[in-house]
C-alpha cells in the first residue's frame, strides 16, 4: 500500500485527491494547520478513511516531523494562500506559504528520503499578461498578482530541487478548475451560489468585475487525475493541464442564469470594487503534452460544470 500526504487536503482540490487516492487503494494522510476552527466540511465524509496530522507550512520543523513519521511515498503539495484578492491584500503572507512553503516541504525531502515522489500545485496565474496564446509549458511567466508571483517562484524552486538534487519533482500548471466544492469566494462560485439565491427569492442582484475576463475553466474533479498521474510517470516532468477552451465572465453568467431560466442581465451589476489592479485578461491552456505522455483528458464540459454547480447551490439552500 502506498503511502500520499496531501498538504491543503481540506480544500477543494485536496478533497477531490483524496477520493481518487483511496479508490487507488493508498493510504491517505492529510496535513492541516492547528486551528481553533476547524474546516473539515470538504472531507466530513471520508473522515473515517484518512489519517489527520497537523503542521505548518510556515513552520519547518513541523513539516519535518511529518514526512519523518509518516514516511510518504508521496507528497500533494496543494495547500496555499490561494485566493487571488487576498494576495494584494496580504502580499508577505502569501509569499510565506505559496512561495516559500515549497521550499520548506522540499527541503524536507531532500533531508529525509530523496526517494519520496513530490507535486508542486503550479497555476495558470503565472502566465498574467500573457505572451503566447494557447499557453504551454514553453510560455515565459509574467503574473499578475502577488500570488501569482508566488506561485512562479515555488514552480522554479520545484524545477531546482528537481535537477540538483534527483527528487522525483513534477508541477502540474493547471488552469481554473471547479465544482460545487469551490469556495464562496471565487467568481463561478459566487456566480452560482447567486444565481441559485436570486432563483429562490433570497437575493436581487449579483455584484460582479470585469465581465470581460477570459478563462479556461475545467472541473476540479478532472484535473486532480491529472496529479496523481504525473507521480506515476518514469521521470519527473511539467505539465500544463486545462481543456482548451476559453469563456468569458458574461458567458459564465449567462449560463448560469440561463440553466434556472433567468435572463442574467437583469440581476448582474458590474462593481469597481471587484475589478482587479492588474487584471489578466485571457487564459487558455494547450494540454497535448498532458494528453500524449499521461493520457489524460477532461470528461466535465464548461455548461455541464455549471449545472452542476447551480444545482449544487439550489439543492444546498433549498434546504
Amino acid at each position: 500500500m502506498k503511502t500520499a500526504l496531501i498538504t491543503g487536503i481540506t480544500g477543494q482540490d485536496g478533497s477531490y485527491l483524496a477520493e481518487l487516492l483511496l479508490t487507488k487503494g493508498y493510504r491517505v494522510v492529510g496535513m492541516v494547520r492547528r486551528s481553533s476552527l476547524e474546516k473539515f466540511e470538504r472531507i466530513d465524509h471520508l473522515r473515517d478513511k484518512i489519517e489527520i496530522c497537523q503542521a505548518d507550512l510556515l513552520d519547518q520543523l513541523s513539516i519535518i516531523r511529518v514526512v519523518e513519521q509518516i514516511g510518504p511515498d508521496e507528497i500533494y503539495n496543494l495547500a496555499a494562500q490561494s485566493f487571488v484578492p487576498t494576495s494584494w491584500d496580504q502580499p508577505v503572507l502569501t509569499a510565506e506559504f505559496t512561495a516559500v512553503g515549497v521550499t520548506r516541504m522540499l527541503e524536507a525531502i531532500h533531508q529525509l528520503n530523496r526517494k519520496i515522489r513530490f507535486y508542486q500545485a503550479s497555476s495558470s496565474e503565472m502566465f498574467g499578461k500573457v505572451r503566447d496564446v494557447p499557453q504551454t509549458e514553453m510560455t515565459p511567466f509574467y503574473p499578475r498578482s502577488p500570488y501569482g508571483v508566488a506561485k512562479v517562484y515555488g514552480h522554479y524552486i520545484t524545477v531546482n530541487y528537481r535537477e540538483s538534487y534527483g527528487i522525483f519533482a513534477a508541477s502540474g500548471i493547471l488552469f481554473n478548475h471547479e465544482s460545487p466544492r469551490r469556495g464562496l469566494e471565487f467568481v463561478t462560485r459566487k456566480v452560482s451560489d447567486a444565481v441559485a439565491r436570486i432563483k429562490l427569492g433570497m437575493q436581487k442582484e449579483l455584484r460582479i468585475g470585469n465581465l470581460d475576463a477570459k478563462r479556461d475553466w475545467g472541473f476540479a474533479g478532472d484535473y486532480v487525475d491529472a496529479m496523481w498521474r504525473m507521480l506515476q510517470q518514469s521521470e519527473p516532468d511539467d505539465y500544463v493541464i486545462a481543456t482548451g477552451e476559453t469563456h468569458s465572465v458574461r458567458e459564465l453568467l449567462e449560463v448560469a442564469f440561463a440553466h434556472v431560466g433567468l435572463d442574467w442581465q437583469k440581476y448582474a451589476v458590474v462593481d469597481p470594487r471587484f475589478v482587479r489592479p492588474a487584471e489578466v485578461d485571457l487564459l487558455i491552456g494547450d494540454a497535448s503534452k498532458a494528453r500524449d505522455k499521461l493520457g489524460w483528458q477532461t470528461q466535465v464540459s464548461f455548461r455541464e460544470l455549471v449545472s452542476m454547480m447551480v444545482d449544487h447551490d439550489l439543492k444546498r439552500l433549498s434546504r
